[in-house]
């Protein structure tokens, strides 16, 4: 009893170690060997109506299954690959030809040129599909290729655009610098005059514009006016006298 038990164990992990990790988990509660046969034989063989209908949806995908946009060659032929394999899993048979007819139809527009070239020189008739295949792999390194260069120049051209502007930067700040300090460290006399000019004039304006203006006399000073309670003339604007008897002529 033992030693059956053993064999049937070891079928089990034989069955459960040769099907993929996506079809594990619908044997994964099977008990014995022959539990985990009749599951299998049911999702893959069942009745010729249930194995018709699989085959149909799976041939159905293959007609309609096309190469992404940004999809690698890599990836899209194992996935075409993984298809396939399931149709000859429920007994479809396709042809060399139909496969590499397959192929050339379903790769993006970048391989329209590839493509072009391999239908003119080769025959799909007797062209075998790992040849097609080796000659897109070919292809797709040279895209990758190309796209390695052009990224490559793109930061070549950035970096010199960056040390340009830096040493521009630098000496456009090196002439300003110059135009103000002579090579002693000196101002330029032209500046010195002009500035000292500037510094008289501001604060000329300054001590103006901080006196205060006076309502006696209309004069900016600080303190109390001298002229404050003194008569003023209206005839000269003068203080000291009252206009009969200022001596000036009269104002017209």
């Amino acid at each position: 009893m033992a030693a059956i038990l053993m064999k049937d164990a070891k079928a089990l992990g034989i069955i459960q170690n040769s099907v993929s990790d996506q079809i594990f988990p619908r044997i994964a509660n099977a008990d014995s060997a022959k539990m985990a046969w009749n599951l299998l034989y049911g999702e893959y063989h069942g009745g010729d109506h249930v194995r018709l209908v699989k085959l149909q949806n799976l041939r159905r995908e293959f007609e309609y299954t096309r190469m992404h946009e940004n999809e690698s060659l890599s990836v899209y032929l194992t996935r075409l690959n993984k298809l396939i394999n399931q149709m000859k899993t429920y007994g479809e048979s396709l042809s060399n030809e139909r496969l590499v007819q397959k192929v050339l139809i379903s790769l993006n527009k970048v391989y329209d040129p590839i493509c072009l070239v391999i239908e003119n020189t080769k025959s799909l008739e007797t062209v075998d599909l790992q040849e097609v295949i080796a000659i897109l792999k070919s292809q797709e390194q040279r895209f990758e290729l190309h796209n390695t260069n052009t990224v490559k120049k793109a930061f070549a051209s950035f970096s010199v655009n960056s040390k340009s502007q830096n040493k521009g930067g630098y000496q456009s700040g090196q002439s300003k610098s110059q135009k103000n300090w002579n090579p002693k460290g000196k101002p330029w006399e032209s500046n010195s005059k002009s500035q000292h000019t500037n510094f008289a004039q501001n604060s000329t304006v300054g001590q103006e514009g901080s006196k205060p203006q006076c309502k006696v006399c209309s004069k900016f000073h600080f303190g109390e006016c001298r002229y404050k309670g003194k008569p003023k003339c209206y005839n000269c604007d003068k203080f000291g006298h009252l206009t009969r008897e200022c001596t000036a002529s009269k104002n017209v």
